[in-house]
């Protein structure tokens, strides 16, 4: 006789667990509407976007974040980021906390995308990164119906609503943490509220020393907080991300830099990213160099990475895409991947000309059987 008691849902595969993370709205149970929130003094100017550093904390600081949690909370923050229109440079997922270097446009040129007659076509193929396909479907509808009732007035302030979402650094914070909140507790089992207060908030000058500070600040947390002794070692922040092969981490941090968005590795700004961070997170000592009084990167550490000028060895850059080796199938050189994939050619599509897939993190001429996801966790 089977057991009618359900299995303890941190027990389940990864993806399982996420399921209401990766939901779009529209079939995620107990989903609620977008409202607004209190005010914040937030920067405006004609054209300009601004940066913020964006913190916010768990009730008491007491609520501690597992692994899975830490990653649904990274998944729903890139997807609100990029329903939003806000632009992640980086970010960093404590136990009981998350920092976030976040770049919000300026909302009439981000929204000149959705003008012209094929403009709300555009609109709703942007609302899929949010909304389930029936949900539009029942919102199409509704616009049609109220347009062929003589009713445009009322059917364009419902796309206005839409479009008011956008751009809004306080609303992107909030959808964040209650949709986070919903998953976190019906995983739990918990009620109540998750978060401390509203979240804080710091304007940052959108280019120059302030922003690469900043990002470096945001990405030495886990260092300073004595989890890793390198930043690259700690899985949830956008350093780690990015060097893991993440174009959209890369480029944000190429964003803080000041270098072209994609420079991670033509111009050269992985390397000054890492030197970067070896020189701002250099632990403190007291008077007598004895005693530490602040955690940071040793000083030998430091010393190393400046020395080879922030440059990571190919066997360190295939250390952190350990992946590689299970969801990659094989790893060497061309030759020996081409020569299995036609060992087992009948395992793969007919479309399949090629078996290897060039490993784009190491200069070294490394491929795999397989093109690879960058989740921090796989």
């Amino acid at each position: 006789m089977k057991s009618t008691q359900s299995a303890d849902p941190q027990t389940l595969p990864l993806e399982e667990q996420l399921v209401g993370v990766n939901a779009k709205t529209g079939l995620y149970p107990g989903a609620r509407s977008w409202s607004g929130g209190r005010f914040r003094i937030l920067g405006k100017g004609p054209l300009e976007s601004y940066c913020y550093h964006v913190m916010s904390r768990t009730c008491g600081g007491e609520v501690m974040f597992d692994e899975v949690e830490k990653e649904a909370l990274r998944r729903v923050i890139w997807r609100m980021a990029e329903f939003s229109g806000i632009k992640v440079a980086t970010y960093c997922i404590m136990g009981n906390h998350f920092h976030l270097l976040a770049e919000v446009p300026h909302r009439q040129t981000w929204l000149q995308r959705f003008e012209g007659p094929d403009g709300e076509t555009r609109l709703f193929d942007h609302l899929r990164t949010l909304y389930s396909r029936a949900y539009l479907g029942l919102l199409r509808d509704e616009l049609k119906d109220l347009r062929a009732r003589g009713m445009a007035v009322l059917a364009e302030q419902r796309v206005d609503a839409l479009k008011k979402r956008f751009c809004d650094l306080s609303l992107f914070v909030k959808e964040v943490k209650e949709r986070f909140s919903r998953w976190f507790n019906k995983r739990r089992g918990r009620r109540g509220t998750l978060w401390m207060d509203r979240f804080k908030s710091v304007i940052v000058e959108g280019k120059g020393e302030a922003l690469r500070t900043m990002a470096a600040y945001i990405d030495l947390n886990p260092v300073r907080a004595g989890l890793v002794k390198d930043p690259k070692d700690y899985r949830w922040c956008g350093y780690a991300e990015a060097l893991g092969g993440s174009r959209r981490a890369q480029r944000g941090l190429c964003k803080a830099l000041g270098k072209p968005v994609d420079g991670w590795k033509c111009a050269g700004a992985a390397a000054a990213y890492r030197c970067l961070l070896h020189a701002e997170g250099r632990e403190v000592k007291d008077a007598q160099n004895e005693k530490v009084v602040r955690r940071g990167v040793s000083a030998e550490s430091a010393r190393a990475v400046l020395a080879k000028g922030g440059k990571l060895s190919p066997a360190e850059l295939v250390h952190l895409r350990v992946r590689y080796f299970s969801d990659g199938v094989a790893l060497g050189s061309q030759e020996f991947v081409e020569g299995l994939f036609m060992d087992q050619r009948q395992c793969f599509g007919p479309k399949r000309k090629l078996g290897s897939r060039r490993m784009t993190e190491s200069d070294e001429p490394f491929y795999t059987l397989r093109q690879l996801r960058t989740r921090p966790l796989s």
